[in-house]
This record gives structure tokens, C-alpha cells and sequence, in this order.
């Protein structure tokens, strides 16, 4: 699969650590409603962005998304404004298995983007990380 990342392109399958201080393997992520394979992965930033248990705003090939690493390493990436009156996600709170939107605390399933309360979900997109790198496929 090719990697798009500013103006180039290069290939997921043999990564390199050129230009970067982690060399961590890539990991698999949390399931999600997007279909893996259909879209384009882009390079939105570093994991050590992220902080253990918080998320963080990025773009992806123009789409405004929201990656959060939870306290046990997994990865999540979903749409950056909540669904019900557009709060930014990315400032939730989060656990394993809810995300809570900041604004109305509306909380939303990682396992499938369904609200809680009825609310309209979430979109979910595949992440991972490959050498530090987050992949976010959109």
C-alpha cells in the first residue's frame, strides 16, 4: 500500500526510520467502520504527539480527524467535530471503550462510532503506526 505524506509517496511494506528517532514496529489497531484497503493512508504526525489516555486534532488528505492513544497503546482516529453540535473531539475524554465529546458529553462506541444516547456516530478511520509514524487511512 502507498503512504502519502506531503509530496511524496513510498511504500508501507518496507518502512524506514530516515528521519526519525523511534524505530517501533507497526502495530494493528482497534476495529473500525471505514473499510480497510479502500482509501489512502497519510502520515498526520508522531505517536510521542500524543500522550497516553489523550487524543489530538490532524488532517488527512484534507479531512479534519481526531487520533486518540488510549492507556493501553491502542490507537483510534475519528472525525475531528462531534456529530451533535460539532465540539471538538479531539478534546474528549476517553476510556477502552467510550469517547466523550467535550462540549455535551455525549459519548460515542470505539467499537463501532454508535452514540450512547441515539445521537447520530461517529465516522471511524484505520490507524496505525509504523516506525512512530500515525497512519490514518481516509
Amino acid at each position: 500500500m502507498s503512504v502519502t505524506h506531503a509530496d511524496s509517496t513510498y511504500d508501507t511494506a518496507h518502512p524506514t526510520t530516515e528521519g526519525t528517532e523511534l524505530g517501533t514496529p507497526a502495530t494493528e489497531t482497534a476495529p473500525n467502520t471505514a473499510a480497510p484497503g479502500r482509501g489512502v493512508e497519510h502520515v498526520v504526525g508522531r505517536v510521542s504527539e500524543i500522550p497516553p489516555g489523550e487524543g489530538r486534532a490532524f488532517v488527512a488528505g484534507g479531512t479534519q480527524i481526531a487520533v486518540f492513544r488510549l492507556r493501553d497503546g491502542s490507537l483510534h482516529a475519528t472525525q475531528a467535530a462531534c456529530p451533535h453540535a460539532g465540539g471538538p473531539l479531539a478534546d474528549g475524554q476517553t476510556d477502552l471503550n467510550v469517547l466523550v465529546c467535550p462540549l455535551h458529553l455525549y459519548a460515542y462506541k470505539w467499537s463501532d462510532g454508535a452514540s450512547t444516547n441515539g445521537a447520530p456516530p461517529i465516522r471511524l478511520f484505520p490507524v496505525r503506526e509504523v516506525d512512530g509514524a500515525l497512519l490514518v487511512e481516509v
